[in-house]
């Protein structure tokens, strides 16, 4: 097939970029197709080389804005404002007990249900309502799992006491190891969403987690418990906050003075890697990496140790970099001495691409697994129930059909990881800018780490737009 080539104006890329509109004003541009396969196995002829260029080119300029920003400006636009208190009911042990309920009876459902994981309720509520949803609407309401832990509301109408103290020097470890277990889990096990095998892990796990709550009280929750620390820093992304009062700022606000631990920066760094590697691993070329041939896929049993090991590198490889990126940056200013405390605030900063590459990963498994949440939710046990009344439910899948919602589908994803990269680059500078104090600096001392984010902007839109073989 004959490709046509026209330059595009680079008037238009900024006007773009300005206004926050680049998809839309993009989709009308003129470039060379390049033809990948959906996650439904249809082959598109999106123009995603313009649409990868946009969005490095839109990074780029965030940067180069960043000389041009006054600090003070800079300093106003993540200061948050406080906002009259509404007077609110403390339903957080009630809505807690909901969710614990809810959770025992999907475990049920999962050992009793139907074998089909689109059927059963469970697959269906760890993956597609709480793994996927609850990081996108954290970001968005703020921190939605204080209010549905399973943990803290049997907790506290228990009235225990802690049995012992958790020294300090722990620190956010258990989480990272859990972290880790957990997305090594995600990426190479071979039936992550069979019900029985999920209702053993899940129901395992929450009773480990409640005893290690009833042996060191909340504290284990709030600091070793992954999802909990996860999804509260990813909740710090909300323009509204409760903690310690209500107020509300720009998106990121909240994590510019937030201190944090070398532990917790290691956290953040394995979420960002899993999220990414777990993209790259569905690749044609990865598979390729492994010798395996995209269109004759043996399995996920061929896959679990290259898996498993792909990840394992990919956050070495990236917290190196990150690392790497950051001391040279302040070595540039003369502030290498800073590195230490000052490194693990910056990792602050992955936040926003950790959930711009959820949503993208994720985005299309949403639009079908909500479905069958849905359609579980009305007939949990796969008896012919109808409890919610709905009727006859019918799952669609037709938008992956249609060249038109397809080339929205993945201008939503690639827009995801721009905005995410974009906030990325702006959240670090403030963080640097507070603690060095002079603007110049903090600019400066960003570039290594900006050119790092340029480059990872690249490679994310790369992924999105590769052949799947998975």
């Amino acid at each position: 097939m004959e490709n046509h080539r026209r330059s595009v104006p680079l008037w238009a890329l900024m006007k773009a970029y300005l206004f926050q509109r680049l998809t839309l004003l993009l989709v009308c541009a003129a470039a060379p197709a390049a033809g990948h396969v959906s996650e439904r196995a249809l082959v598109l002829l999106l123009p995603t080389e313009i649409y990868i260029r946009s969005g490095v080119i839109a990074v780029a300029l965030t940067v180069a804005l960043l000389f041009l920003i006054p600090p003070g400006l800079f300093k106003t636009l993540f200061k948050p404002v406080a906002l009259p208190k509404l007077p609110m009911p403390n339903l957080s042990i009630a809505t807690s007990l909901a969710a614990t309920l809810l959770l025992l009876a999907a475990i049920y459902a999962g050992f009793n249900g139907s074998r089909d994981p689109l059927s059963n309720p469970l697959p269906l509520l760890i993956w597609t309502i709480w793994w996927i949803t609850l990081p996108i609407l954290s970001a968005l309401l703020g921190n939605i799992w204080h209010f549905i832990n399973p943990w803290t509301g049997l907790y506290r109408i228990s009235r225990l006491r802690p049995l012992f103290h958790l020294p300090e020097q722990v620190q956010f470890w258990p989480a990272v190891a859990t972290m880790l277990a957990f997305s090594i889990f995600t990426v190479s096990d071979i039936a992550p969403d069979d019900p029985d095998r999920l209702a053993v892990i899940t129901l395992s796990y929450w009773i480990f987690t409640s005893a290690m709550t009833v042996l060191f009280g909340l504290k284990w929750l709030r600091t070793c418990e992954p999802f909990t620390v996860f999804f509260s820093q990813i909740a710090r992304l909300s323009p509204l906050s409760q903690e310690p009062a209500l107020k509300a700022g720009c998106p990121g606000s909240f994590l510019i003075t937030h201190p944090a631990p070398m532990s917790l920066a290691a956290l953040i760094i394995v979420a960002l890697a899993a999220g990414s590697f777990d993209g790259l691993n569905e690749t044609f070329w990865w598979l390729a990496q492994i010798g395996i041939n995209p269109l004759e896929f043996p399995g996920r049993s061929a896959v679990v140790l290259p898996n498993a090991v792909g990840l394992l590198l990919s956050i070495a490889a990236l917290g190196i970099i990150t690392a790497l990126c950051t001391w040279l940056g302040l070595k540039m200013v003369g502030a290498q001495k800073e590195f230490r405390a000052l490194f693990p605030r910056l990792t602050l900063s992955l936040l926003p691409i950790a959930l711009a590459y959820h949503i993208a990963h994720y985005l299309t498994s949403f639009m079908v697994g909500v479905q069958y949440s849905l359609k579980a939710a009305t007939d949990p046990m796969s008896n012919g129930a109808d409890i919610l009344g709905l009727g006859q439910f019918y799952v669609t899948t037709s938008f992956f059909n249609v060249a038109t919602t397809v080339e929205k589908i993945w201008l939503t994803q690639a827009s995801a990881i721009v905005i995410g990269h974009i906030l990325a680059v702006l959240i670090a500078h403030a963080i640097a800018l507070g603690a060095l104090g002079d603007h110049k600096r903090a600019t400066l001392s960003q570039l290594p780490v900006a050119a790092f984010m340029i480059a990872y902007t690249f490679i994310g839109l790369w992924i999105l737009a590769q052949p799947t073989g998975v």
